[in-house]
């Protein structure tokens, strides 16, 4: 191999965050369009309805996975359908903009094995793109001195994970932030950050477009067909499938055969907004989250702007676009997801039903408050009145185990791949995440 191509090969793994060994291992043949190595479809209308890869899902999984396809195979045609006007109007748009630092998982998860890359590899991203970033660290605080064990578990995981992580005293944590208040002592975890998920997605977008991957927004994908997928524009023929879906990923599997052991289940996100005279925050403030489920309990979030927020909930949603109002309805859907809700409910798996009634209490804005009063001075009901855009958490359900999914997960062949589930902190994982998925399917193509 010459020296520019190990050049141009070292670059591309820098920007990718691989080895130059992984990229130089990839071998020619895998780098070819589909229809060049016997995998690209058989039939097709016209070239505008062909494809060799075709991503359905444009939330930022979707675009990461549809660029990193772009950089393994720089010659095939890739094409991602998303169903609104614009890629991350779902849970890429509406989540909290917190990058995480990666201490909350067990080193075992692909969550531990990402976060962590996927937060340096964002932060990277938004300094060389120039999109704001607020670098304002986080304190995870105990309220009680049973908390104390968790905050020992949270360093453990953090050091296992090779996360920045320091146990400070409660002194220590008001000299970071004065109003914070904590049971002898709190976490601080400096590489924890804010961001714009809007101006990421838009530029994630703009550099996909710029790689020559046709996006085709205001598509729906309706069904599978024998070489492709039918979708509200017309029929596109597809040499492999991505399913990157979110609320939809466990529908779209089971047209291909996938998913049989697992079912979505939407919760609502919502937060409460500090009036511009509030006092201020310098940090995050977290409390020690209950690691047996996937939420991280209410907290105060800082925006990339430094405006303070409060949230979120995690409430069921009835349908899985429930954002307010009859949006998104369907009646099978509803029903199909409300029986769920109801099993699981006077089943009382993994604790759903405790879950189910102190997350609906938080829809009193009081509630919500008292909660996050109890980690900061100063916190008034009257400060806070406006309510966020709500969001929607896709979250897997395993029908066997009867457990929600704690990591991410995925299944496929050689015709097809389908991200199941994708959830916090994906967003964050989300350029790594792409990688490694990547990987998976140029084993299955291959």
């Amino acid at each position: 191999m010459t020296s520019r191509a190990l050049h141009v090969i070292a670059g591309r793994a820098f920007r990718s965050g691989i080895t130059v060994e992984e990229e130089a291992a990839i071998s020619p043949e895998k780098r070819k369009p589909l229809r060049e190595v016997g995998r690209g479809p058989t039939v097709a209308t016209s070239a505008e309805r062909m494809t060799d890869f075709l991503i359905v899902g444009g939330g930022i999984i979707g675009v990461a996975l549809a660029l990193e396809l772009r950089r393994i195979y720089p010659t095939t045609r890739i094409t991602l359908l998303e169903k609104e006007e614009s890629c991350g109007e779902h849970a890429s748009g509406r989540n909290s903009g917190v990058l995480h630092a990666g201490f909350y998982y067990s080193a075992d998860s692909l969550k531990a094995r990402f976060t962590r890359e996927g937060n340096l590899q964002l932060t990277q991203y938004c300094v060389d793109r120039k999109l704001p970033i607020n670098r304002c660290g986080k304190l995870v605080v105990a309220q009680c001195a049973r908390d104390l064990d968790g905050l020992e578990e949270l360093l453990r995981r953090g050091r296992a994970n090779r996360v920045p992580l320091e146990m400070i005293t409660a002194e220590e944590a008001r000299r970071i932030e004065p109003r914070v208040k904590t049971y002898e002592r709190a976490l601080f975890s400096p590489s924890t950050s804010s961001v714009d998920p809007t101006a990421v997605m838009r530029a994630l977008v703009s550099d996909a477009r710029g790689a020559g991957i046709d996006i085709r927004t205001g598509t729906t994908y309706l069904g599978r067909r024998r070489d492709g997928v039918r979708t509200s524009a017309g029929d596109v023929a597809a040499g492999y499938v991505v399913n990157a879906a979110g609320l939809y990923a466990d529908r779209i599997a089971r047209d291909f055969g996938f998913s049989d052991r697992y079912c979505i289940l939407p919760f609502k996100g919502l937060y409460l907004y500090a009036e511009a005279s509030a006092p201020t925050l310098r940090t995050h403030i977290y409390p020690v989250p209950n690691l047996g489920n996937p939420f991280l309990g209410v907290h105060f979030t800082l925006t990339v702007a430094g405006a303070i927020k409060i949230g979120p909930t995690a409430t069921p949603a009835f349908w899985r676009e429930h954002y307010g109002g009859l949006r998104g309805f369907r009646l099978g859907e509803c029903v199909s997801i409300v029986s769920r809700e109801a099993d699981l409910f006077l089943r009382n798996d993994f604790g759903f039903r405790q879950l189910a009634i102190s997350e609906l209490q938080k829809y009193h804005r009081g509630r919500l408050v008292q909660l996050a009063s109890a980690m900061a001075a100063g916190v008034r009901r009257e400060d806070f009145r406006q309510w966020g855009r709500p969001g929607i958490r896709a979250q897997l359900f395993d029908l066997k185990s009867r457990r929600l999914e704690m990591d991410f997960k995925f299944e496929g062949d050689d015709r097809s791949f389908h991200v199941l589930n994708a959830v916090s902190p994906a967003f964050t994982c989300s350029l790594p995440i792409a990688r490694h998925l990547t990987s998976h399917i140029v084993q299955r193509v291959g």
